[in-house]
């Protein structure tokens, strides 16, 4: 309850966007091929350090792909298993974060619709 004896009001989205088939396939494959995207670059012998800033306005540097998912805002509900993925991933194994967002990204490109109409293995 609110200072005064008033409980707060909770303003939901009153018109939700709804997908169903194709259209749904296509969004969820490409939140969760834009989360992987994100950490593409911190793996490898070439991987690259990103650059986080704390609410606190602190600076991190890190290739840690579970710390960089962690401060990661996302809204879509397939981006948000992607990023449960990395903590599962994280509480089972210790390891291995960035591999498996990676590994799931790819996956599903490559079961993506759009994929399948180019492909050229048969």
């Amino acid at each position: 309850m609110q200072a005064g004896g008033q409980t707060p009001v909770f303003v939901m989205n009153t018109a939700p966007e709804r997908q169903s088939g194709r259209k749904a396939q296509i969004s969820n494959i490409t939140a969760a091929k834009t989360v992987a995207d994100v950490i593409r670059t911190c793996l490898g012998p070439k991987a690259m350090l990103k650059m986080i800033l704390d609410p606190m306005g602190g600076i991190l540097l890190t290739n840690d792909g579970n710390a960089i998912l962690r401060e990661i805002d996302v809204a879509h509900p397939a981006a948000k298993n992607m990023i449960e993925l990395s903590r599962t991933q994280d509480e089972e194994c210790g390891d291995g974060t960035t591999s498996v967002i990676i590994l799931a990204g790819e996956i599903l490109a490559q079961s993506s619709p759009s994929s399948n109409a180019t492909s050229t293995l048969s």
